[in-house]
């Protein structure tokens, strides 16, 4: 998904095997970008995995503390789903912790090697025929 801030910009969905590249938008926000196009946004589905090139490196409040390796591995994720006022696309380590997108340092790649997997919804029909039949009992 693309958060709110970056409604104003082209878009995209994110493509398997794709290389991203994370980047700051003129929104202010930050996001991913294709290494072809940087001036359009690409949205990753929740669910989605991605390999960073290196160990993913992000703002942190404290940043003279030393940082504990992430990984290079991430879950896309949406967070924050109840606060339409604040951002929601996050990654999440395996270990679990949770990092906004908009945190992340620009010019970090990534590679999608997982698109989460989509259930098409039945159509009516098809739930008419599954359906059991109705049976009416008549009074002996």
């Amino acid at each position: 998904m693309c958060d709110y801030s970056l409604h104003g910009i082209a878009s995209r969905p994110a493509r398997l095997g794709e290389v991203l590249t994370t980047k700051a938008f003129s929104t202010g926000t930050r996001g991913f970008a294709s290494l072809e196009d940087a001036k359009t946004a690409v949205c990753v589905m929740p669910g989605t995995e991605l390999a960073f090139e290196d160990d993913v490196a992000w703002d942190r409040r404290f940043f003279f503390l030393p940082r504990n390796r992430a990984g290079k591995l991430v879950r896309f994720r949406q967070v924050n789903a109840h606060d339409p006022c604040v951002h929601h696309d996050a990654i999440e380590f395996p270990d679990g912790r949770t990092v906004l997108l908009t945190k992340l340092r620009p010019g970090q790649r990534a590679r999608v090697v997982q698109l989460p997997v989509r259930h098409p919804a039945a159509a009516p029909t098809e739930q008419a025929e599954v359906a059991a039949p109705l049976v009416t009992l008549a009074p002996e």
